[in-house]
């Protein structure tokens, strides 16, 4: 039950842009970099993929976040695809949900040569820093796909990739 109409904190005027953005959606991914007590990650939905020998990938990044530092330092990165069930980890990496103990404490992560591994996501990819530029209010990274491997079996409801749409997450 509720007192409103409609959303009691809804902006009046909302940007067309971020609703387009919005609108738009993509696969989650976290991008992990650094070793040990220097690990760092985040959730990223901007980022596109580019055929080529080599192949890249292409990031857009919060140029203040641990992981965007970590990875111009390290030069390396591994960008992991999230299933469905990693739904309250992109959160936690997100910086939107708590993570008692810090982040990398609520998924099974293996330290790798390019950063830290997520052992159930359903593919990594291991990359190589080649670029980073601001645009807008964001780091545009170019990285250099180094190595993938993409997990076998049926896709199931559990298993099936993680999407974030309109603010809200969903099964692709």
């Amino acid at each position: 039950m509720t007192i409103h109409s409609t959303h009691p904190f809804a902006d009046p005027h909302r940007d067309p842009f971020r609703a387009l953005r919005g609108r738009l959606g993509g696969v989650v991914t976290l991008w992990t970099a650094g070793g040990g007590e220097d690990r760092a990650g985040l959730t990223v939905t901007s980022l596109m993929v580019v055929n080529g020998e080599p192949g890249r990938v292409l990031g857009l990044l919060d140029p203040d976040a641990d992981l965007t530092l970590a990875l111009e330092e390290t030069q390396r990165g591994v960008v992991q695809l999230l299933r469905w069930r990693h739904r309250d980890l992109a959160e936690m990496f997100a910086g939107v949900a708590p993570a008692p103990g810090g982040v990398f404490r609520h998924g099974d992560f293996a330290d790798g040569p390019a950063g830290p591994r997520l052992a159930d996501a359903a593919g990594w990819v291991e990359v190589r820093l080649e670029s980073a530029v601001d645009v807008g209010w964001s780091r545009l990274v170019t990285c250099v796909v180094e190595a993938v491997e993409l997990a076998e079996g049926p896709e199931e409801d559990a298993d099936a990739l993680l999407v974030h749409r309109r603010g809200r997450y969903g099964r692709a």
